[in-house]
């Protein structure tokens, strides 16, 4: 059924890094999700006010939020869609979390506002009528929100959106709920045991919970997150194969959206290069990125020194330095230049992250130490990489 609704409605639906095919996407499920929720909402409401079961009612109102979250989504995905602007430059691809943090609100909202009704029901017991059509058309909406689940899941993975995969869990945890609420109308009709409120209760708390952790996925990308590293790789790849690159490091990708990438890399290239060629080998790693990946690149190029005996000999005596202290640690920038006897070594120090900041400068004093050790003759100025400068100097 979700095959033959993409095929149908979406054109070009395999090019799903189209922002016109995500829009295309977006606008199908949004559309998909009114009318189902819309059609619980209704039946549900009735249903609970036929048989006086405030768990149904409440299932009900939560089908009515999820049909105002499938209208947020909807005017998400098609603002996602729209085109960089002059207040925008970045594009609105961020406005699919802000809208998933909208969903995740409201259905925390009505979750907290059923909690409070069910508390009064449990207080208030009333009696149940049974209804064998109400009980059919409870089971039919099980099946119609795994049905929704299913469906919003398969365009969340095709396109990558956190609104959808926001509103496959929520249609998942309306199953759920749905299904407890039968559990307790079958409860009382089998054993005359009325736990309608206490099925309430666990109806809001489920939406509660379902709520929260929405917001705790969408709030990730909007604070800002730790890269993909798959597509760290793929970058740092394609930008080692050009030529005349001797390494990549000091990567941080920025997403703007789903798919929507910004990244900046630092690249050595050898000294011996003339500044046009070193531009010359920036652009083409790139454009390289950017046809490969889709993804925007900014190069910075840091010249090494590749063929100095005396610079590649310390280079080597740092990595033996640092294995020995922590496997872990790495650097690049390095730089040596001579002043008679001297070397002044300087280089950027990566550190783990589990490092604390009294680790990073112990550390870097070692580092400084065991290279004195080797030669009296060096000196060392360090940065450590995680945005706390450690300048040690030995004269």
């Amino acid at each position: 059924m979700t095959d033959f609704l993409i095929r149908k409605f979406i054109k070009d639906y395999q090019n799903t890094d189209n922002t016109r095919v995500r829009t295309a996407y977006g606008t199908l499920a949004g559309i998909t999700g009114i009318i189902c929720n819309f059609f619980l909402f209704s039946v549900k409401l009735i249903v609970g006010l036929f048989m006086m079961s405030m768990a149904v009612v409440a299932d009900a109102f939560n089908n009515l939020s999820d049909a105002i979250s499938s209208v947020i989504s909807l005017v998400a995905m098609r603002m996602a869609g729209k085109p960089a602007d002059k207040d925008h430059p970045f594009g609105h691809g961020r406005m699919e979390y802000i809208a998933a943090l909208i969903i995740s609100v409201i259905i925390i909202v009505v979750g907290i506002e059923f909690f409070r009704s069910s508390v009064e029901k449990i207080r208030n017991p009333q009696a149940l009528h049974f209804s064998l059509v109400a009980i059919v058309f409870l089971v039919l909406s099980v099946a119609v929100k795994l049905w929704m689940f299913f469906f919003n899941r398969n365009i969340g993975n095709r396109i990558g959106s956190e609104v959808m995969h926001a509103t496959a869990m929520d249609s998942f945890f309306d199953a759920v709920t749905t299904t407890l609420t039968l559990v307790s109308i079958a409860i009382y009709f089998l054993f005359d045991i009325n736990i309608d409120g206490i099925a309430g209760l666990i109806v809001s708390m489920v939406v509660i919970y379902a709520g929260i952790g929405i917001a705790r996925d969408t709030v990730k990308p909007l604070l800002g997150e730790p890269m993909d590293p798959e597509l760290a790789e793929k970058i740092e790849k394609i930008v080692e194969s050009v030529d005349g690159v001797a390494g990549a490091h000091d990567l941080v990708i920025h997403s703007y959206g789903p798919k929507r990438y910004i990244a900046t890399i630092h690249v050595e290239v050898s000294v011996q290069r003339t500044l046009e060629e070193g531009h010359n080998i920036a652009d083409k790693a790139e454009k390289l990125v950017l046809d490969q990946l889709g993804v925007a690149l900014v190069v910075h190029v840091d010249p090494v020194e590749l063929n100095d005996s005396r610079v590649l000999k310390i280079r080597a005596e740092v990595t033996r330095v640092l294995h020995i202290l922590d496997e872990a640690l790495a650097f690049h920038d390095f730089r040596v230049n001579f002043e008679g006897e001297k070397a002044l070594i300087s280089f950027d120090l990566v550190v783990p992250y589990s490092y604390s900041e009294e680790q990073e400068h112990r550390v870097a004093r070692q580092v400084v130490s065991l290279l004195r050790e080797i030669n009296p003759d060096y000196e060392c100025t360090i940065v450590i990489d995680r945005g706390i400068l450690e300048e040690l100097s030995q004269s």
